[in-house]
Parts: C-alpha cells; sequence; structure tokens
C-alpha cells in the first residue's frame, strides 16, 4: 500500500508540475510566441500539423507519455483545434497524438518501448536484431499515421456513432447536428416525396367539420405546411447552389484579404505598445533628459515608419474585395434564411399534430372532472365563499393538468375572483361557472368524437411524418438516421469562409 501511493504521488507531482509549468508557460505569453510561429509557417493548417507531429515524435524520444500529454499537448492542441480551415476534431488530433508518440517509442536509438523488450529479453538477443525487428512494425505506423491524417472519418465515426444513439445522445433539435441532418432527410423527401403528399392528401379528405373553428385552421394549415416543405427544400438547394457557385471566385480573394488583416492586426498592436511605452516614458522622471529625449525620439521614430508600412499593406487589399465580400454574405444569409424557415415550417407543421393528439388522448381525465365540477354549483350556493374559492382554486389545479382545457379554467378562474372582497358576488360566479360548464360539455363532447373518428387517422399520419416532417422535434435520432448522421459529421469541414 505505502508503494502504491509512492507511486500515486510521483504521478500527480508530476501533473501538478506540468500543469504549473503551463500555466508559467502562458501566463508569460509563451502559447502566443507558439501561435505567432506556427502562424507564420507558409501552408496553412497542414504545416503547422506536420512541424507540431515532429516536435512530439523528438520529444517522444526523451520524455513519457504523461510529460508529452500534460506539457505539450495543451500548448499545442487548442492553437490547431482553432483553426476553422481545417476544423478538425479533438478526438482525431489526440489519435493521431497517440499514434505518433507510439511511433516515438518504437523508433532508435531512444525508444521506451525497445529499452522495455530489452529488459524482459534474454542475452542471446542483441539490441541490433531488436532495432532491426522493429522496422517493419515502424512502417506500418507511419502508414496508419498517413491513412488516419488522410481519413478523419475513420476515427470520427464511431464515436459520433455511439453518441448519437446513447442513452444521453443529443435531441435532433440539437444545431451541431443540422447541416447533417438535413443533408439525410433532403434525400428521404426525394426519395418518398409521392408517398408523403399522398399522406397529408389523406389526412385532408378526414372530415373534421366537429372540431371547434380554431383547431381545424390550426390543422388545416398544419397541413398546408407540411406541403410547402417540399417547396422549402428546393429554395434551400437553389441558394446553397448560388453560394457554391460563387464560392471558388471568392475562396482565394477570402483568404487573400485575411492573410493582409492579419498583418495589419500585428502591426496595430506594435502601435498599441509603442503608444504605452511613449506614455510611459513621459511620466517617468529621468536625471538624465538627453537619454530620455533620445528614447522618445526612437519611439517616436518608430511609431511613424510603423504606421507608414500598415498603410502600405492595407493598400494591398483589393479594391473589389468589399463589393466581393457583400456579395458573399448576401449569398450566405440568403442560404441561412432558406434553412431557417423550413426549419420552422416543419417545426410548426408537427407541433400542431401533436398538440392535437394531446388533447384528443386527455379526454378520459377531462371527463373524469365532471362530477367535481357540477359539483361546484352546490358548493357556491350553500358554502361560505372562503371555502368555496378554496374548491374552485382546487380544481383549477387539477384542469391545468389536462391538455386543452384553458378556457374551462379560465371561468373558473373568473368565478373565483367574482366571490372576492368583501361583497361576494354569488349569482355571478354561478353564472360563470355554467359558462365553464357549457364549455366543458361540448369539449367532451367533440374529444369524443375525435377520439373514435379523428384520432386513428391523426396518428396513421404522425407515424407517417415523425422522423421526416417532425424529425427536428423527436427525442432523438433513429439508429438508422444516427448512422447516416455519424457518418457526415466524420468529415473534417472548411468553414474559414465563416471567419
Amino acid at each position: 500500500m505505502i508503494e502504491t501511493a509512492k507511486t500515486t504521488s510521483m504521478v500527480f507531482i508530476i501533473l501538478i508540475g506540468a500543469a504549473m509549468l503551463t500555466s508559467a508557460f502562458r501566463g508569460f505569453g509563451g502559447e502566443e510566441l507558439v501561435k505567432e510561429f506556427l502562424g507564420d509557417l507558409p501552408g496553412g493548417f497542414w504545416t503547422q500539423f506536420i512541424v507540431v507531429m515532429i516536435v512530439i515524435f523528438l520529444l517522444g524520444f526523451f520524455l513519457d507519455f504523461i510529460e508529452i500529454s500534460v506539457v505539450v499537448v495543451p500548448i499545442v492542441a487548442p492553437i490547431l483545434l482553432a483553426d476553422p480551415a481545417a476544423n478538425v476534431t479533438a478526438v482525431w488530433l489526440g489519435v493521431m497524438v497517440g499514434l505518433n508518440i507510439q511511433t516515438s517509442f518504437l523508433t532508435p536509438p531512444f525508444g521506451f518501448a525497445l529499452f522495455y523488450l530489452r529488459g524482459v529479453a534474454p542475452a542471446v538477443v542483441k539490441t541490433l536484431h531488436i532495432y532491426r525487428g522493429a522496422v517493419p512494425f515502424i512502417g506500418l505506423q507511419l502508414l496508419a499515421l498517413v491513412i488516419v491524417g488522410a481519413t478523419p472519418r475513420m476515427v470520427n465515426y464511431l464515436p459520433n456513432r455511439i453518441n448519437l444513439t446513447s442513452e444521453t445522445a443529443p435531441p435532433p433539435m440539437n444545431p451541431r447536428l443540422q447541416s447533417c441532418m438535413e443533408k439525410q432527410i433532403f434525400a428521404y423527401y426525394d426519395e418518398q416525396k409521392t408517398s408523403l403528399q399522398n399522406q397529408i392528401d389523406t389526412m385532408r379528405r378526414v372530415d373534421i367539420g366537429f372540431l371547434p373553428q380554431n383547431l381545424q385552421e390550426q390543422l388545416t394549415g398544419s397541413l398546408d405546411k407540411a406541403m410547402q416543405t417540399f417547396t422549402l427544400v428546393a429554395e434551400i438547394r437553389e441558394a446553397e447552389s448560388e453560394l457554391a457557385a460563387f464560392i471558388p471566385q471568392y475562396r482565394p480573394l477570402h483568404h487573400q484579404v485575411r492573410d493582409i488583416q492579419s498583418e495589419i492586426r500585428e502591426l496595430e498592436n506594435e502601435i498599441e505598445d509603442l503608444e504605452r511605452n511613449l506614455v510611459r516614458l513621459s511620466r517617468e522622471e529621468r536625471s538624465d533628459k538627453a537619454t530620455a529625449d533620445a528614447m522618445r525620439q526612437r519611439i517616436e521614430m518608430n511609431l511613424v515608419e510603423t504606421g507608414e508600412t500598415k498603410n502600405k499593406i492595407a493598400q494591398k487589399i483589393p479594391a473589389e474585395w468589399e463589393e466581393v465580400r457583400q456579395r458573399f454574405v448576401k449569398l450566405k444569409k440568403a442560404e441561412q434564411k432558406a434553412r431557417t424557415d423550413y426549419r420552422n415550417n416543419v417545426d410548426r407543421s408537427y407541433e400542431t399534430i401533436v398538440e392535437l393528439l394531446k388533447i384528443i388522448t386527455a379526454v378520459p381525465q377531462l371527463t373524469a372532472l365532471e362530477g367535481q365540477l357540477v359539483d361546484l354549483r352546490k358548493v357556491i350556493a350553500s358554502e361560505s365563499p372562503e371555502k368555496a374559492m378554496d374548491r374552485i382554486k382546487l380544481e383549477e389545479r387539477i384542469l391545468g393538468s389536462v391538455v386543452g382545457s384553458n378556457a374551462i379554467k379560465s371561468k373558473l378562474s373568473k368565478a373565483r375572483r367574482a366571490l372576492k372582497g368583501k361583497n361576494p358576488e354569488t349569482e355571478k360566479a354561478l353564472h360563470l361557472l355554467n359558462e365553464g360548464l357549457e364549455i366543458f360539455m361540448n369539449e367532451v363532447e367533440w374529444r369524443h368524437r375525435a377520439s373514435m373518428e379523428l384520432a386513428p387517422a391523426l396518428q396513421t399520419y404522425n407515424n407517417a411524418i415523425k422522423d421526416s416532417f417532425g424529425l427536428r422535434m423527436q427525442k432523438r435520432l433513429t439508429d438508422e438516421q444516427a448512422e447516416l448522421v455519424a457518418r457526415c459529421m466524420a468529415f473534417h469541414r472548411d468553414i474559414s469562409l465563416n471567419f
């Protein structure tokens, strides 16, 4: 137990020391230096990534996995993960770093794994034999690195699949899922368009004349929205096509201007530092006035030179940039608006169906309250206003748990308020109660009829559309949908044009 405590303490001391070192490194601006160094490398993300992997590979000769993972990775990982051009996942980066370290541990002359083998191998096996035997495995590791680097979906698919099919899976409403989910559902619309339209037409032919006017309008509007879905999908595709056609000419200009603007920001930071130094110099009292004046002149000269350099670089921004940028933003907004319109449309379309089914299926709960509500007449007429108000309040609370009973509850609330105060209006309370009972009887009547005539057709329609129009309103994706969305999310996408 003592030896275990020693080993555990040693590991935690390493972790604490690494955390302190990393914090100090960041606190003194080391992370910014690393970021600037990697950012200045030509070739973008992949050059930065290869340099980091080479450094980690070399460190693997001398450091164990723990030191590399808690000292080096926390410094370079945020820089690589923040690049919108690559938009890589932390899982993929972690797997690449792990494979790289394992390859380093196999590589002579300092391979940890080779020394571990040397410690258990018999004396007849020479160290040179171990080095030679490791060569094929090093080749396989390097091949695995290349394959995983070129095909990130091999790494990303399984974690995404597990996440989307687990008990804690995000609901389809999750914003991160929308792009891939819509890609799959739009393909489903193409395949099942006729079938879905037939379902809508079948639902239109069902008699709903006995429903309250507001519910008739909502159900009719829901079916209209469902039919409009195909038009909205076509609009999304058109907006998407226009944006995709514009991007090839916009992308090079975007990256060119953003690089120029990055240089300008660095110069602006230099100017701010020089201005702070100038202010600090003016506040300090120096005995050597000549030295202070010379320093001030040097700072002012640097300010002028840096400002001129900044202006020269700013002039490199092409004259057509603003116009081209506005065109891109307009196309991007049009695509986003088309998607938002589609999402709002399908949500409202399906929400009506769900609410109507809840109202109809709540008829047993509503019917069970009839006796209690009728008894309120006797309570109001014979009991004290205080007792009557308490009883009415209790019935209001019970009605609150019944879907679609707000109109009845409203009349009871008004009846209760009529009994308030020094001059309770019993007659008015009874009149309002009778109005509430009349609404109650009408509700029970049409709900009973709807449960017999409308509910089966409505449930059939719901089953037909819940995984298409109603997908966003479901609690989770089906296993088949989760698989398709996981495949889509496994790819890294370039989102740099949005920044």
